[in-house]
């Protein structure tokens, strides 16, 4: 697919390219024995589902003033200013020009995790023990290569805003690349890093709902993902609930700990802030902290939280840091291999109902936010 790069993404402080130093053993299957059927079913529904970037009508013009003079319109400022009480109040260009950019950092961090994805499932190829995996990962990553293909081209071509891949998600990139332990490529990746992603994307989708390319970006790409998280579930659960040594597990859980960690700081949006000439120091604590904001962040862990549960990860010690992050509230809902998708943020959505029809009916605004 030839596309012009109109606005190239900016390069992180390392420069244009990134190396991991990692060693991990080739493994060959000469057994052949294909005895995981969950795992060749997903590999024969990925390669009937394959779809690709070409189909995806790039004429469709996005004209991201007029949709954030829209937004404005159809109250944006009222949720901004009212609901999510910021720092400083923002006036409509501020707003217009405050969404783009939120928009482009998410686009941008789901571009650079998608790359991530691809780098690490070409490593599962290589390193997973049973021919079934390599089978679905090899699918997987013309998968990933079509992610990475179809979100530069929006950023560069469509959108016109793009951002570096922030420090946390780069960390846990390397992190995961480094380890050479297979099964930490599919928990890192497949688990905590696709997990996310799933959820976002449905996030992102309800926010730029009347954009018509985005949404048929997404919508083809969580297709997609809702079966690669589902394969990393497959791939382990038996390892871990029957296999693995109690001081092995105990490893699993620090590195489940420590992503979390790392992917709640991937969803702080501080470089829009300095990109904007907002102080950091006012904006990333209120970003943190703020009820609505702090929802958003929780809500993206809301298949992760269920898969960890059916894997025998949701153990005493990652309970406790769960309950201390407050994420424990989604242990009981359908896992990836139970449901596809995430479910979209019903609490935020609920509370945004709430307070427009409040505001409608000439109530003050929400004082709790």
């Amino acid at each position: 697919m030839e596309y012009t790069q109109e606005n190239p993404l900016p390069l992180p402080p390392g420069g244009a390219f990134g190396e991991v130093a990692s060693t991990i053993h080739t493994v060959f299957d000469w057994r052949y024995a294909l005895e995981r059927k969950n795992l060749m079913n997903l590999y024969e529904k990925g390669k009937a589902l394959a779809w690709n970037a070409t189909d995806i009508d790039w004429s469709i013009p996005v004209d991201v003033e007029a949709l954030a003079a829209q937004r404005i319109r159809s109250g944006l400022g009222v949720v901004m200013n009212g609901v999510m009480q910021p720092p400083a109040p923002l006036n409509d260009q501020e707003l217009m020009t405050f969404q783009l950019h939120t928009n482009a950092f998410m686009l941008s961090q789901f571009l650079h995790g998608e790359q991530g994805a691809l780098v690490a499932t070409a490593r599962i190829v290589q390193s997973a023990p049973w021919e079934e995996a390599k089978f679905y990962a090899a699918n997987q990553v013309a998968d990933e290569a079509r992610h990475v293909e179809v979100y530069h081209r929006y950023l560069t071509e469509k959108l016109g805003v793009s951002y570096p891949c922030v420090a946390s998600l780069e960390q846990l990139l390397n992190r995961i690349m480094a380890d050479p332990r297979w099964d930490i490529t599919f928990l890192g990746m497949q688990i905590m890093v696709e997990g996310l992603a799933l959820a976002a994307f449905g996030v992102q989708r309800m926010q730029m709902a009347d954009e018509p390319l985005i949404q048929d970006i997404l919508t083809r790409v969580m297709a997609d993902e809702s079966r690669h998280v589902a394969f990393g579930v497959l791939a382990l659960e038996r390892l871990y609930r029957e296999e693995m040594s109690p001081a092995d597990l105990r490893e699993r859980e620090d590195f489940v700990i420590e992503a979390t960690e790392q992917l709640r700081d991937r969803l702080l949006i501080t470089p829009v802030f300095e990109r904007l000439g907002l102080d950091p120091e006012l904006w990333t604590p209120w970003s943190r902290n703020t009820p609505f904001m702090r929802g958003f962040r929780q809500m993206m862990f809301a298949k992760i939280v269920p898969n960890l549960k059916r894997l025998g990860l949701l153990t005493p010690r990652v309970r406790a840091a769960y309950e201390a992050m407050d994420l424990l509230r989604f242990e009981h809902g359908k896992d990836s291999v139970e449901e596809a998708e995430a479910p979209p943020p019903a609490e935020l959505v609920e509370f945004l109902m709430q307070f427009l029809q409040g505001q409608s009916a000439g109530a003050p605004p929400a004082a709790a936010v």
